[in-house]
């Protein structure tokens, strides 16, 4: 078989970038830049006079099931979109009130003050993880390969802040 200058140079540029993409390897991402930050967008809130919310019913297996939710004065209500990118984090923080937080996207990791030194809890879609509030100091953070996002409902005394930024917490050591 006979080559033409042309075949041969579409033959030594297809070696060379497999060569190149052998020796370099896939491209990564810098880990010397700093995570993108936590993107928040409020997607509703509202005021709730004094509460007694109780619901009861049965479970499909015909168990009982039962709740109940009381508000003593005035509370702030939110629905809150959380979107973390790659290494993006919450920070350290607590909420003057109790918060359900639905996971929707990726995998989160919590690392409360609850648990001995923060040990790390994986949330993946799906997962609701539930926040007491009050003197809680935690951090939610996407350590995945994918971004991540969360919905929080959240339950605040009237006129305290949503969200107070923390140290974090002494025994912790949360890199």
């Amino acid at each position: 078989m006979k080559f033409t200058t042309r075949s041969r140079l579409a033959i030594a540029a297809t070696a060379a970038a497999l060569v190149v993409g052998l020796v370099v390897g896939p491209a990564r991402a810098d880990t010397s830049l700093p995570p993108p930050p936590l993107v928040s967008l409020t997607l509703a809130q509202g005021s709730l006079p004094p509460t007694l919310l109780t619901g009861h019913g049965k479970t499909l297996a015909g168990s009982r099931w039962g709740m109940l939710m009381l508000t003593r004065g005035m509370t702030d209500a939110y629905a809150v979109d959380n979107k973390f990118g790659l290494g993006t984090s919450t920070g350290w923080h607590s909420h003057p009130g109790p918060s359900l937080i639905f996971v929707v996207a990726g995998t989160v990791i919590d690392y409360d003050d609850s648990n001995p030194h923060c040990a790390p809890v994986s949330y993946a879609a799906g997962s609701t993880i539930v926040d007491i509030g009050g003197s809680d100091v935690h951090m939610l953070r996407n350590e995945g390969t994918m971004p991540a996002e969360t919905i929080a409902v959240q339950f605040i005394p009237s006129g305290q802040p949503r969200k107070v930024a923390e140290p974090e917490p002494a025994g912790c050591n949360v890199r």
